[in-house]
């Protein structure tokens, strides 16, 4: 005598099992030490302003470099430096996007690359860490404070090299940038998230 299962059941089944077998993240103290370059392809800088009160309109930055000294024991020996080209920038209208690169915001064809190399990493938490440094912006350089959350590290399965992530926060006056177009229809604060990865030296 066969029995049939409905198929809702069968999914379920499946999912506890994908479920079980799946390898938890390590604890960021189990990451690997050493030096790390930045996952162009797989790091996002995201940025948000309020916009004439209504919304808070985002855009983004691609393309990042730079290199990451890692030492998970001793996090306060880590440091980090970045660069992004600011030519990269989206949003969700062309128009806007090309205005932004002008002199009027931007001017990327003065000032193509903003910068943050960190000076000082304390540890707040099993998983967090605060990343104080200095970040380059439209030929200016001010102190800013990144909050750091540990995500995952691993090999990635696609190009088998170790990889490690992590999400932060931050948030900066645009206008001590020299970029005050707009303000305050267009906020002067501007709210940074970003997705970070880095791929481990061979």
């Amino acid at each position: 005598m066969s029995t049939s299962f409905p198929r809702p059941f069968l999914t379920l089944v499946g999912l506890i099992f994908v479920l079980s077998t799946a390898q938890a993240a390590p604890a960021f103290s189990a990451v690997e030490q050493g030096n790390y370059a930045v996952d162009p392809n797989h790091t996002q800088v995201v940025f948000s302003v309020l916009h004439l009160g209504f919304t808070n309109y985002a855009g983004f930055f691609s393309n990042a470099s730079g290199t990451l000294a890692l030492d998970p024991a001793q996090p306060a020996q880590s440091r980090l430096s970045v660069s992004i080209p600011v030519g990269s920038i989206l949003t969700p209208s062309t128009k806007l996007t090309e205005e932004l690169k002008t002199s009027e915001w931007f001017d990327v064809a003065r000032y193509p690359k903003a910068e943050f190399v960190s000076s000082k990493i304390t540890q707040t938490g099993t998983d967090t860490a605060d990343i104080e440094g200095q970040f380059t912006l439209h030929g200016i350089t001010q102190p800013l404070t990144l909050h750091a959350r540990f995500i995952g590290a691993g090999q990635n399965p696609m190009n088998k090299t170790y990889t490690v992530g992590f999400q932060a926060t931050g948030e900066l006056k645009r206008s001590t940038y020299g970029i005050k177009t707009y303000v305050p229809l267009v906020a002067d604060k501007v709210e940074l998230s970003i997705a970070g990865a880095f791929e481990k030296a061979k």
